[in-house]
């Protein structure tokens, strides 16, 4: 089922070998500089400002987005868009306990547009949302919230979550706290602007009639792709319009200040958004990271020197092309209270 491991397996390898002649595994200390575990391909720490996250594997010159990694770290999954959004892909890496196998396409994905995958807090089940037909091969002309279980050997086929919150309209980006309470993407007839979040409570193995997020979060603009804390303590998203707007559009945080009432949401600010879209947030369970989507461009873009077909070819074939790309930050939520 996997292909030959490659780029990934000659970078672990290395690592490895770089640890044992340095230290035996009981010496081993925490690097505070550096990432030095096998679960972000030992990596460099991004630190305070976003850097992009595995170039040339995960980030690459085709459109990335919608990155997630599972609660133990060894799964993750994240969405190959094709030119003109003809295909949308979500595609997956594990860890076999010794080695990241290379990207493949998820084995519940490749047929229909599937996309914007999410964790359970538990890991058991993954959620995203397609376009695909519903079980009695109904044609669906618009998405819908769907998710796979966890198996011993694979992930199961999927199951769309159904009403209330599945409807004739559009439901996106899925996000789940600890307690099953989904928040999503609606552009439903009650929403305040064009796209809003809302919400939906698990109840007796099934979910309530979706609330909308309230002002707080939700304007006349577009409001999308929220993550929200397992715990449910605060909320990011992406907005475009606003006032405060850097860009294309940016990520925003709002906190919870009881069952129904929010702090107002407020932009991230200029270390962390950029003056393109800044979007699809998620934000590790050790709570160390936040991994977002970019379409931030290769600077020698913005120069205004004449350029000749060499260099326009090099930079339409770079990975900072504007298609987007995964990017990762070292993040503290409550920071920006």
């Amino acid at each position: 089922m996997i292909k030959t491991h490659t780029i990934i397996r000659i970078l672990l390898i290395s690592f490895v070998i770089t640890l044992v002649s340095c230290q035996n595994k009981t010496e081993q200390t925490t690097d505070p500089v550096t990432v030095s575990n096998w679960q972000y391909f030992g990596q460099t720490s991004p630190g305070s400002e976003p850097q992009l996250f595995s170039p040339d594997i995960i980030s690459t010159r085709r459109s990335e987005r919608d990155f997630a990694i599972s609660p133990a770290g060894n799964e993750i999954f994240y969405t190959l868009v094709l030119p003109g959004k003809n295909l949308n892909v979500i595609l997956y890496m594990y860890f076999d306990g010794f080695f990241w196998s290379e990207p493949i396409v998820a084995p519940f994905s490749g047929q229909y547009n599937d996309l914007e995958p999410a964790f359970s807090p538990d890991g058991k089940k993954l959620f995203f949302i397609s376009n695909r037909p519903l079980t009695d091969g109904k044609e669906k002309n618009d998405y819908d919230i769907w998710f796979v279980d966890k198996t011993m050997s694979d992930w199961s086929e999927p199951v769309n979550i159904g009403a209330p919150v599945n409807t004739v309209k559009n439901e996106y980006y899925p996000s789940v706290t600890s307690d099953g309470t989904l928040y999503f993407t609606a552009d439903y007839d009650n929403s305040l602007g064009a796209e809003d979040i809302y919400y939906s409570r698990m109840e007796k193995n099934n979910y309530t009639l979706p609330v909308n997020a309230g002002d707080s979060i939700n304007s006349s603009l577009y409001e999308f792709n929220a993550f929200i804390a397992p715990d449910e303590s605060y909320l990011l998203f992406s907005s475009f319009g606003r006032e405060d707007d850097l860009g294309d559009g940016d990520l925003y945080i709002s906190y919870k200040i009881n069952d129904t009432l929010w702090t107002k949401a407020h932009n991230l600010g200029k270390t962390i958004n950029s003056d393109k879209l800044d979007y699809c947030p998620f934000v590790t369970y050790d709570n160390k990271y936040l991994f977002f989507t970019s379409r931030r461009i290769a600077p020698d873009f913005k120069t205004n020197y004449r350029k000749n077909l060499g260099v326009i070819l090099q930079l339409a074939d770079g990975i900072k092309n504007g298609l987007g790309n995964i990017y990762w930050v070292e993040f503290d939520a409550q920071a920006f209270r």
